[in-house]
């Protein structure tokens, strides 16, 4: 599960429909500038808004949701954190922004994962040699009810999803329901072990750069404080 800390609470009228927002450090702090003010009124930016299904250039991957890309890959949320992939935001309430799934592939759901798919894609479009996997979260309430598509209940295993096909709806579930996060979409791209495996999704040497995988200027060392958006 991708973790924030210093969370901090917005506006009384934005707290009080349980949003809570992320607190980021020195680069990225006119990036979150731009997504408070998106949050707060998601209809006055749409010109930062992507669509569900959207293809930027020739970038093998569709885009998996409705939204403003917030943070992307190797942000940071404290010292020494580094964000290992992107966060999407949808600008609704829990469970009504529909998640897609960016690729073919075939899809896992462990049996303990409330708000967490996973799909292997046993070709990499940019390096057919390797297996890569990519991962979705954050599909459930605070509570931990599910957003996920009923399609695929804990304990699903290797069921093939085409792009586009239905995954669930964007949440806040953190695993704390005293504290959860802003209503959105989780995304990273993560490495095969080599045996056929995931690695650990929450380090960033585990994952690779989206950029290329979107067509989108998703690596925060290269765009330290502009939203990605394409047309």
């Amino acid at each position: 599960m991708s973790k924030k800390l210093l969370l901090f609470a917005v506006p009384a009228a934005v707290a009080a429909a349980g949003i809570y927002l992320y607190f980021t450090y020195g680069r990225s702090a006119a990036r979150t500038a731009q997504v408070l003010e998106y949050i707060r009124n998601p209809s006055a930016r749409p010109d930062l808004r992507m669509a569900a299904g959207a293809v930027c250039g020739d970038a093998p991957f569709i885009f998996p949701t409705d939204g403003l890309i917030g943070f992307i890959w190797d942000d940071s949320f404290r010292p020494g954190h580094r964000h290992s992939g992107l966060d999407i935001f949808g600008g609704t309430d829990v469970g009504v922004t529909a998640i897609v799934a960016a690729y073919p592939g075939y899809l896992t759901r462990e049996a303990d994962w409330k708000s967490t798919v996973i799909i292997r894609v046993p070709e990499d479009p940019l390096d057919p040699s390797r297996q890569i996997w990519v991962y979705y979260t954050h599909m459930a309430d605070p509570n931990g009810n599910s957003f996920v598509s009923e399609q695929f209940p804990p304990g699903t295993k290797e069921v093939f999803v085409e792009a586009g096909t239905l995954l669930g709806y964007q949440g806040n579930y953190s695993g704390d329901p005293n504290s959860p996060v802003g209503v959105h979409l989780h995304i990273s791209i993560v490495k095969d072990d080599g045996f056929g495996n995931f690695k650990n999704e929450l380090e960033i040497e585990n994952t690779y750069d989206p950029s290329p995988y979107f067509g989108l200027p998703l690596n925060a060392n290269e765009n330290p404080d502009v939203i990605p958006v394409c047309g």
